[in-house]
């Protein structure tokens, strides 16, 4: 499965920061992480750090898949609203999931301080917008929602949106105070380096081939017939999951991204904002610490790579015409378009927990427009596992809900 498209811009921008070996002899370890993305670095970062001799392996290149393709946003809103995710699974389970993506904006610049990150972690606020009339309704719904939880919200009207980001014909949105952007990518690759120096293997171009399932430990064959003994498997393979798991637990999307040339002067207004919008596909802007604006959308059901990147030129103009909307005075000097592909759940939520068909094993999976900030809270969620603890969140992320 071909994850991303074209020319990503973190790909591009970075470069090559960093290559692994592949696996050439058998290993053993308490901890074998499968994933070498954001995900996958994180949780490598909390087995570290618990005392764990870990192992993770990649079939690419090192944060090669969906962590070049993604757009970095970190929020602590889900796809699904507030108030709906409510009705679907009860306030306590609702409010407990998005007070824990915005703990994990706030644990992520914690841990780019300790590892003294230089991937522009930066603070945000975040505008979600009505771009229908029909939808202030519930929006206004929602900023109620939000307050009552607690998270630092208010409305604004659209005449304060024209105000504040220039943004003309829209009615009127939620302003949050919580929100932040980075460069996942680089991120990444950064925590791999931290992690290395204190003992964490890595080996890239290295896949899975086969899990044989012991008392007390696992024996993974991968595709150079070396094989690693571990006591626990971590799955960090995102939308990939799909091949692994047979049930119908995500729906996969490819979404479309563009990146502007630099132009520091024209995007002051929104260079501390995330934005984003109720329709359907939403679309979603922030600009880059080197002063371009990315802006993306025209989400499609994902069907393979190829019919998914015969689509880049078409869902260019349909991003810039929506944007045009808003902005009909601007023009938009395109620099990178590239598409990715990223899994909807049917409540807006990670799938992180044990699976009954997979032994001494655990699930890191974060879907949806969160993926990074539910990979944070899974880092403790893991952390718990090994323990043979149980999480809060468990119940809610877990398989069969």
């Amino acid at each position: 499965m071909d994850l991303k498209s074209n020319e990503p811009f973190w790909l591009i921008k970075n470069g090559l920061i960093e290559s692994y070996p592949s696996l050439k002899s058998n290993e053993n370890c308490d901890v074998l992480i499968i994933g070498g993305g954001i995900t996958g670095s994180l949780i490598a970062h909390q087995m570290i750090s618990d005392g764990y001799k870990t192992i993770l392996i990649d079939k690419r290149e090192i944060c090669n898949g969906s962590t070049s393709a993604t757009t970095s946003m970190l929020q602590y809103e889900i796809d699904v609203p507030l108030y709906e995710l409510i009705e679907k699974i009860g306030e306590k389970g609702a409010v407990a999931s998005y007070k824990a993506c915005s703990e994990a904006i706030d644990n992520l610049e914690k841990l780019t301080k300790l590892i003294k990150s230089d991937a522009g972690f930066k603070r945000k606020k975040s505008l979600y917008f009505a771009s229908k009339k029909k939808d202030v309704k519930w929006l206004q719904e929602e900023c109620k929602a939000r307050k009552k939880a607690g998270f630092n919200v208010k409305w604004l009207e659209a005449e304060q949106i024209v105000e504040q980001f220039g943004f003309e014909n829209t009615y009127g949105g939620i302003l949050s105070k919580q929100g932040a952007s980075i460069d996942a990518f680089k991120f990444a690759h950064e925590l791999f380096e931290h992690n290395v120096k204190k003992g964490l293997k890595i080996f890239d171009k290295t896949e899975m081939k086969k899990v044989e399932y012991q008392k007390g430990f696992n024996v993974i064959t991968v595709d150079s017939g070396f094989q690693i003994k571990a006591k626990k498997v971590i799955y960090c393979i995102g939308y990939e999951s799909k091949n692994l798991l047979k049930e119908n637990f995500v729906d996969l999307k490819s979404t479309f991204a563009i990146v502007s040339e630099i132009d520091d002067e024209k995007f002051k207004n929104i260079s501390s904002t995330l934005v984003w919008n109720t329709d359907d596909p939403y679309i979603y802007m922030r600009t880059t610490d080197d002063g371009r604006l990315l802006i993306g959308g025209g989400d499609e059901d994902f069907y393979d790579a190829e019919k998914r990147d015969a689509l880049l030129g078409k869902k260019e103009k349909e991003i810039l015409k929506n944007l045009k909307k808003i902005k009909p005075d601007y023009h938009f000097y395109t620099d990178f378009v590239w598409a990715g592909t990223f899994g909807e759940t049917k409540d807006g939520l990670p799938y992180i927990g044990e699976h009954k068909k997979f032994k001494n094993s655990y699930f890191v999976l974060g879907f949806g427009g969160n993926g990074i900030t539910f990979s944070v809270t899974g880092m403790d969620m893991a952390s718990q596992f090994m323990k043979n603890k149980k999480h809060l969140l468990s119940d809610y992320f877990q398989f069969g809900r």
